[in-house]
């Protein structure tokens, strides 16, 4: 069910009437609402998958349960591995089986063997990548003491299966999310409002950001060998724009329905795109998987204390999992290892937190130091978004060679359509930039206007969703 869909329009006010007018006496019968309307949305893509939920969801639970009843360290590493190795078991059978038996059956051939071996074609279960992580944290911080462990299974179900974050995150911890299905949620007007608006705001930058620069990045990238450098220079740009459109804006679209119910999420995304080096632009894009990887891998392996090889070591893991996570292509992988090699300069100089507030604070404009910062991290973005758009990474580097030739200062002649989008993007820049300092750039952007004009602007906007939406995509990070 897409967010951006007529029966999602109709699915939500329905969910939405039943929890508040029905439930108003009972957390329990809320949490029912929460679990009943999240597997029918899961559901929708395709019931059989629903099975791999509960997989999870049981598993999580009645591990936690163990781990609370034991104290003797062997039957709690057991319990432990359990978890890891069933949901990571069924992660890397529905994500990784092909991957692994072609670059098996690859390896052979090199020594002269041909194996024969037929992939299964396994269908990816949507958002499997997501409540895997986020069952998975849940045993790890039940086994650190971090978090007791729950007997409430409906509660536990209503963590794993949060229908607004469940197939492409936040990745939650259970230690904001569960305690919050614990006590019962009362309405509140100004949240509900603040949750509309920032619902309006995603839908802005998925169907009106997003799928326009979806259009012209699948045509260059689908087509690379027909265009000039320029025409390839934009296409990455529009596909920089078109994955921060679709997937910041589906976590906006999230976090505002989750506040309908009550519920906060955690910020995934801070204005990434003004970030003025990389370890920055990390500490501001998909928050949730960084943190998750910073806390479950990075820390548990030394972090960045001790020597440096470990270090190095420690950083190249994180990013490389981090690609691989994303997909089962050496593509992914040249992509992490890239942002790695962008990280470890300023690790290893310990400059990787110098820049922890946002850009220019209190100011109109940014320095042109600052400003210079600003688009050299976004050009080494773009380039390793290359690598992550691009079907192989032999294809990847014939783009960017292409992209470096005589022809990048040339004509682009992608058409008139091509510069009004492009136009649509400075524009979305800039409101993003005036409402930088806040959660969401219309936070309170349009709360400081009249009340007409204030109106006036939440209208057009909508006006701007239905009028200028490009061709309906499908969210990018659905297939993670």
């Amino acid at each position: 069910m897409l967010f951006n869909s007529i029966i999602f329009a109709i699915f939500l006010p329905i969910v939405f009437l039943l929890y508040w007018f029905a439930t108003f006496k009972s957390v329990k019968l809320q949490n029912w609402v929460v679990v009943i309307a999240s597997f029918f949305f899961y559901g929708w893509w395709d019931w059989r998958f629903l099975s791999l939920l509960l997989i999870s969801t049981c598993v999580d639970f009645f591990v936690g349960i163990g781990l609370s009843k034991n104290e003797n360290p062997m039957t709690r590493k057991i319990l432990l591995l359990v978890s890891v190795l069933m949901n990571l078991g069924l992660l890397g059978f529905f994500k990784y089986y092909d991957f692994f038996l072609d670059n098996f059956i690859s390896a052979f051939s090199l020594f002269g063997y041909r194996l024969q071996a037929s992939t299964l074609n396994i269908i990816l279960p949507v958002g499997i990548s997501f409540y895997t992580f986020q069952t998975l944290s849940y045993s790890i911080d039940v086994y650190r003491k971090q978090l007791e462990s729950t007997k409430d299974f409906i509660a536990f179900c209503a963590f794993v299966s949060f229908f607004p974050q469940l197939v492409a995150g936040p990745i939650e911890r259970a230690t904001n999310l569960l305690p919050q299905f614990y006590c019962k949620r009362q309405f509140s007007y100004p949240k509900a409002v603040d949750g509309l608006r920032q619902m309006l705001w995603g839908l802005f930058k998925k169907m009106v950001i997003a799928d326009n620069c979806a259009q012209f990045a699948n045509m260059i990238f689908g087509n690379s060998d027909q265009y000039p450098g320029s025409a390839l220079f934009l296409g990455a740009v529009f596909f920089a724009f078109q994955i921060y459109g679709d997937f910041s804006g589906y976590s906006d679209i999230a976090i505002g329905t989750a506040k309908l119910f009550g519920v906060d999420l955690m910020v995934n995304f801070s204005y990434p795109y003004f970030s003025r080096d990389i370890a920055e632009f990390w500490r501001r894009w998909h928050i949730s998987l960084s943190t998750w990887f910073r806390d479950y891998v990075y820390i548990p392996l030394g972090g960045s204390k001790g020597r440096k090889v470990s270090v190095v070591r420690n950083t190249c893991v994180i990013f490389l999992l981090s690609g691989f996570w994303h997909g089962a292509n050496w593509t992914f992988i040249a992509w992490g290892a890239l942002n790695a090699l962008y990280f470890l300069p300023l690790l290893l100089r310990r400059k990787n937190r110098v820049h922890i507030d946002i850009v220019a604070k209190g100011r109109f404009l940014p320095s042109f130091r600052e400003f210079s910062s600003i688009i050299l991290t976004f050009l080494l973005t773009c380039l390793a978004w290359v690598f992550f758009r691009a079907l192989s990474i032999t294809e990847a580097l014939k783009y960017i060679g292409r992209t470096l030739s005589t022809t990048l200062f040339s004509n682009p002649n992608l058409g008139l359509k091509a510069y009004l989008v492009l136009l649509m993007v400075v524009m979305f820049v800039v409101v993003e930039w005036l409402g930088r300092e806040q959660l969401y750039p219309i936070a309170q952007l349009f709360e400081r206007m009249p009340r007409l004009l204030r109106w006036g602007s939440y209208y057009a906007l909508i006006f701007i969703i239905f009028f200028f939406s490009g061709a309906q995509q499908e969210f990018i990070y659905f297939q993670f």
